[in-house]
């Protein structure tokens, strides 16, 4: 004890005479014997080293090296108290030498894979001292351990804890850290993309968000601001590498950022390339794509395309027509039509031939004059035209039967409600219900779509005139988040999958007769857009080693 006190009182001595001392650099033994006493036995002279050692720091330049070893190993010690204050004094390192603020911030990220709630605690609130002081240079040290692709090594749990602080701690803050705010929003982006080539759907997800909510890309951001957007996600699909329909992974990505891009392509920027990648590498392989996919990939492509460019839609109706063809039949035959394919392509089909009208003429029969060289009015398309109007018309009759099965099925539900039945049933009558009821929306749509095609000069729908089944189902029944997370494989069948479950007892059987047979497709829960998890990643999964040491020598 005695010892311990004698270096306690040794510590105040050696800092008062150097708080006292104008020329401090003349006490550079005092400042060695503080470091020193970063070895200590004493618990509180250790403690009181991490207060001297970073209060001192900048006036003896040349032991700067042994001055942060002494405080990284207070900052490892086993005593709770002497990690804390010793984090608590990193940010000093910095207050009057900011060029340290690289290397601290860089040691404090380290840090983040305490576990210990006040520890670090303590790291976030150096981390956001250090921000404030200078965003630039920590937003970039931060980010070092992100971007895996320049550091290899990055420790797969302290990149976790690394995007976690981003996430809560400094995104927050934007407004606040983000000074001066169009050059600093312009850096964090630039951060942000380098750190894009190798991350999970979820992480995408988040970056994504928040460069959505930056004044850069605001809703007054000049389109080409809007197309930088689209542009990374169009890297994050890998609309450049080859296609492969076994890649499950690369299915996934393609949709889930297709979906993303939804909301861009509205405010002008470019669905080209999307589309054209679609057209030349997905569609023609459709039917070899999973099940739970295609309804995926038919929505979000029907979505996009009001806002094809004409020749884009030109080169994509030819597939967006063959595909049409083959999910309308020519004749009835028993076996069961997907009406929400139908009412995907047919969507999709208007909003392309509105924007390239002749070229429908050798697609289809859908004889439209233009008066250009296109309209190839001197060739006769009639069978093509006869066989399209054949399948239209067997569409209809399946989709006004349909539309009788469904309003029968919806009034049985009504009589089980009113019957003695379990809260688990009335439940499940009322998924029923709402599944009838987008069900209804679908054939309304297909009936609307289909009609202005039978006329002499068939009328393509270019406008919003058709509000898309599964839209309005989400203005009442709010989304779930599963961004990162795998779908369930009812998520992505929606009300098909809901309806054809059967339960046990007369009144199940009742309300699903009303039912059977029926596809819809659906999209439940409105989980189109989300990641696969890590699935979307790349990233080698090496463990990195710490890199706090020899910054200084």
């Amino acid at each position: 004890m005695a010892d311990a006190s004698n270096d306690i009182e040794k510590l105040y001595v050696y800092g008062e005479r150097l708080s006292e001392a104008k020329d401090k650099s003349q006490n550079v033994e005092d400042y060695k014997s503080i470091i020193e006493a970063a070895m200590s036995s004493s618990i509180k002279a250790r403690q009181l080293a991490a207060q001297l050692i970073p209060r001192f720091f900048k006036f003896f330049p040349g032991l700067s090296g042994s001055a942060v070893d002494a405080h990284l190993d207070l900052c490892e010690a086993e005593e709770l108290g002497i990690r804390v204050q010793a984090i608590r004094g990193l940010p000093l390192f910095c207050k009057d030498t900011p060029e340290h603020i690289s290397k601290i911030v860089d040691i404090l990220a380290q840090l983040l894979i305490a576990e210990e709630n006040v520890e670090r605690d303590a790291v976030h609130k150096a981390l956001l001292c250090l921000l404030r002081q200078d965003v630039k240079a920590s937003l970039t040290a931060l980010f070092k351990h992100i971007e895996s692709v320049d550091e290899p090594a990055t420790d797969d749990s302290l990149r976790e804890r690394t995007l976690v602080f981003i996430r809560d701690k400094v995104f927050p803050l934007k407004s606040e850290l983000l000074k001066p705010q169009e050059q600093m929003e312009r850096h964090i982006t630039d951060l942000i993309k380098k750190s894009l080539q190798d991350v999970t759907g979820a992480e995408f997800k988040m970056f994504m968000d928040f460069l959505k909510s930056l004044s850069i890309f605001g809703e007054k951001a000049p389109t080409e601001r809007v197309q930088e957007l689209v542009e990374i996600i169009e890297g994050q699909a890998d609309l450049d590498a080859q296609f492969s329909v076994s890649d499950g992974d690369h299915v996934d990505r393609l949709i889930s950022c297709l979906y993303m891009a939804l909301p861009f392509f509205i405010r002008g920027a470019s669905s080209s390339k999307f589309l054209n990648y679609l057209n030349k590498h997905i569609l023609p392989v459709f039917d070899k794509l999973p099940e739970e996919r295609k309804v995926d990939l038919l929505k979000n492509l029907a979505e996009s395309s009001p806002y094809a460019a004409p020749q884009d839609s030109r080169q994509i109706l030819p597939s967006v027509v063959q595909l049409l063809k083959k999910y309308m039949p020519r004749r009835k035959t028993g076996e069961e039509m997907n009406f929400t394919y139908v009412e995907c392509m047919l969507y999709t089909f208007h909003h392309l031939a509105n924007k390239a009208p002749n070229a429908t003429n050798s697609l289809c029969g859908c004889k439209i004059v233009t008066g250009q060289p296109s309209d190839r009015l001197g060739e006769d398309f009639t069978e093509l035209y006869k066989d399209f109007t054949e399948r239209l018309s067997c569409v209809e009759d399946l989709t006004k039967a349909s539309m009788k099965k469904l309003t029968q099925g919806m009034g049985q539900q009504n009589k089980s409600t009113g019957t003695s039945v379990s809260d688990e049933e009335k439940a499940r009558i009322k998924i029923q219900k709402q599944n009838a009821t987008t069900g209804l929306r679908t054939c309304n749509n297909i009936l609307a779509m289909t009609q202005p095609l039978h006329l002499k000069s068939p009328s393509f729908i270019g406008d919003k005139r058709v509000n898309l089944s599964w839209n309005e189902a989400v203005k009442t029944v709010a989304p779930t988040n599963t961004a990162g997370k795998k779908r369930p494989a009812d998520a992505v069948k929606g009300s098909s999958n809901q309806s054809n479950k059967r339960g046990c007892g007369v009144n199940n059987q009742l309300v699903d007769r009303g039912f059977d047979g029926l596809s819809y497709g659906g999209r439940g829960g409105g989980s189109r857009g989300g990641g696969q998890g890590r699935g979307w990643g790349r990233r080698s999964q090496g463990q990195g080693q710490g890199r706090g040491r020899g910054y200084y020598h």
